[in-house]
């Protein structure tokens, strides 16, 4: 996503720093960007304090597979609230708009659907997904209470599943996992029934919710979902993907994962009254950009 991000933002005129300490992105993503002179790469760690002088900021750091952030948990949950802490700091010194990414994750295991901004959720504060669930909670907590105490300009978003090109192919994700093993002819590993549903947002159309919510009117912070409501089993994704790979893999079940969310789909009303946002993206059309993308992986 960070890649998509100064793209965009490069594209609309503006100086940008990107702040990486390259977990989980990768060079590769931003190489092209390297040569432009409205384009600085900064390695660094946002559990540490960070001196640039900005107007707005991106705050995008964190692990977002399970794979990736239960690897370290207790640095995860660090860089959610440690550098949530950071970022508001910056902002609050600089006077800059500061936007959050949060996560569709706040919401649990959900008893309400589709996942309205107005709920709160369920979830596992001591479970193997809490070090990320409860650390985008606590930046939220955060960035308001910055808002409401030191009159940070926030906005917040809550970010459902998003896939693209440029995804890691060890990202650990179901649109990732499904396409790698169908292209390599593996079994295609479904955890429980595969009746369990996600919403699968585009990376273009999710970036471009992004931007306009950060150059919203101040009053407008949030928390806004971005995300597509387009709902698909993990049955009916697995057949999509072994369709448009044209390949031989075969289904085969797991246990599902402690605290796995059953459903997951957002109500976007709001963004489309604040924002006039809406994703234009099918999940169709993506898949065949991001199995483009993957293949040409697979040919280097």
């Amino acid at each position: 996503m960070g890649s998509y991000l100064c793209e965009k933002l490069l594209q609309n005129g503006e100086d940008v720093i990107c702040v990486d300490n390259f977990f989980t992105g990768r060079k590769e993503n931003i190489a092209h960007l390297l040569g432009n002179p409205y384009f600085e790469l900064l390695r660094h760690d946002v559990t540490f304090s960070l001196y640039v002088e900005v107007d707005q900021i991106y705050n995008l750091a964190c692990p977002a597979s399970p794979v990736h952030y239960q690897f370290d948990p207790v640095q995860t949950t660090k860089t959610s609230v440690h550098g949530a802490i950071n970022m508001l700091g910056l902002a609050k010194r600089t006077k800059a708009r500061i936007f959050q990414a949060s996560t569709s994750e706040v919401y649990g295991d959900p008893q309400v659907h589709p996942q309205p901004e107005s709920y709160w959720g369920k979830v596992n504060p001591i479970g193997i997904r809490s070090c990320y669930d409860e650390g985008k909670r606590c930046a939220e907590t955060l960035f308001f209470d910055y808002h409401r105490q030191h009159a940070v300009d926030i906005k917040v978003a809550r970010i459902f599943n998003t896939y693209g090109p440029r995804m890691h192919p060890s990202d650990g994700r179901v649109v990732s996992n499904f396409i790698v093993q169908a292209l390599q002819g593996r079994d295609i590993t479904i955890y429980g029934d595969g009746s369990q549903t996600r919403s699968f947002c585009y990376v273009d159309d999710l970036i471009e919710g992004m931007v306009r919510l950060m150059n919203t009117e101040e009053g407008i912070t949030g928390p806004i979902n971005l995300g597509n409501c387009g709902e698909f089993t993990m049955l009916e994704l697995a057949e999509k993907v072994i369709r448009l790979t044209n390949s031989s893999s075969k289904l085969v079940f797991k246990p599902l994962p402690p605290d796995d969310p059953r459903q997951r789909c957002p109500d976007i009303a709001l963004a489309k009254e604040k924002l006039a946002w809406q994703p234009s993206v099918s999940l169709e059309e993506g898949l065949k950009k991001t199995i483009e993308y993957f293949e040409g992986l697979s040919d280097t």
